[in-house]
């Protein structure tokens, strides 16, 4: 017998005495295990989580939290903390990546949708939220200057094979410290730390958000970067100032005369730290095919980087070294 089977009985009524079938899910580079569990026409979400990121076994209550700000997050129906057991919604297979080749008056609709979302999570939510929720350390100088070290060791060292004497201008670089020291000093809001578009399912026109225990305090910006500047679907510089452009005109996101400075900013952090990703799941973890988002990162960074004062030079290199070939 299928033990996941025979949880789902006892769990849940309605399948008792019915044919049950789970099917293993793929999620990136996380060490939990997701399955489709399928019976009497209805479906289930089965997560075991392990111990080795202690912010998966907070899901369940940012879950509730992030449903009780109306936001579009998934039902909990059960979750066993000792077995480290989540029994969830399914919300099905189609997330905002599965529209990538649609022609943008497709995609554009959904993308607005998902802007709602990120809007309500950045003003409402974070006029919620109390000291009980268990969110992740916020986004401060060491977090920053971590996703920067995370890039120049795992991505630029290590995938693109840029020997350490190149590398240590770039990794001492004024400027990238003194971004650090502007994003720091700026007021933060509740950010979901990896809102991109394999994150957010698609369901009856709408958009819903998973893969939230990373919850914390940092900003807008930086969700926003995460979801316009996807490797996974990479969108049009004209479709990203439009959407841009769409988050700022929510009537919930206050105007700031310096939000599009920031915005790249926070583009080239966020860049950064999914390339060092990239790097690291790839070389050190035996998941090559991480490996092969690299190139359209690489371009994107080397695109914000030449936006921002005084790292012509690391855009120019960024140009110039060769990605790793598909695998």
């Amino acid at each position: 017998m299928n033990p996941i089977a025979d949880a789902a009985r006892q769990q849940f009524p309605e399948f008792a005495g019915q044919e049950i079938t789970v099917e293993p899910l793929e999620k990136g580079g996380s060490d939990r295990k997701f399955y489709r569990v399928r019976a009497a026409g209805q479906s289930r979400i089965y997560i075991q989580y392990g111990t080795s990121r202690e912010e998966n076994s907070h899901y369940v209550e940012i879950a509730e939290f992030l449903r009780s700000t109306g936001l579009n997050v998934p039902e909990v129906y059960h979750h066993d903390a000792d077995a480290k057991v989540i029994w969830m919604q399914d919300l099905g297979e189609v997330d905002l990546w599965h529209y990538r080749n649609e022609p943008w008056e497709v995609r554009r609709p959904l993308y607005l949708r998902t802007l709602n979302q990120a809007a309500e999570l950045h003003t409402t939510a974070t006029a919620a939220v109390t000291a009980s929720v268990a969110l992740q350390p916020p986004f401060d100088q060491v977090l920053y200057q971590w996703e920067q070290d995370y890039f120049f060791e795992n991505c630029l060292q290590g995938a693109l094979g840029l020997d350490a004497a190149t590398a240590e201008p770039f990794v001492t670089h004024p400027v990238f410290r003194a971004i650090i020291q502007r994003l720091t000093a700026l007021p933060r809001s509740l950010v979901h730390r990896d809102f991109q578009s394999q994150n957010l399912m698609i369901q009856a026109g709408d958009a819903w958000l998973i893969d939230f225990q990373g919850l914390r305090l940092g900003l807008p910006q930086y969700d926003l970067a995460s979801l316009l500047y996807d490797p996974y679907g990479a969108l049009s510089e004209a479709e990203r100032r439009e959407l841009l452009a769409a988050y700022q005109a929510h009537p919930r996101v206050a105007a700031a005369a310096d939000f599009a400075e920031v915005f790249d900013l926070c583009a080239l952090q966020r860049l950064m730290q999914a390339l060092g990703a990239y790097g690291f799941l790839g070389l050190k973890k035996g998941k090559p095919h991480f490996l092969n988002h690299i190139p359209v990162a690489k371009k994107s960074l080397a695109e914000v980087a030449g936006r921002i004062p005084g790292l012509a030079d690391f855009a120019t290199l960024l140009t110039r070294v060769e990605a790793p070939r598909p695998r």
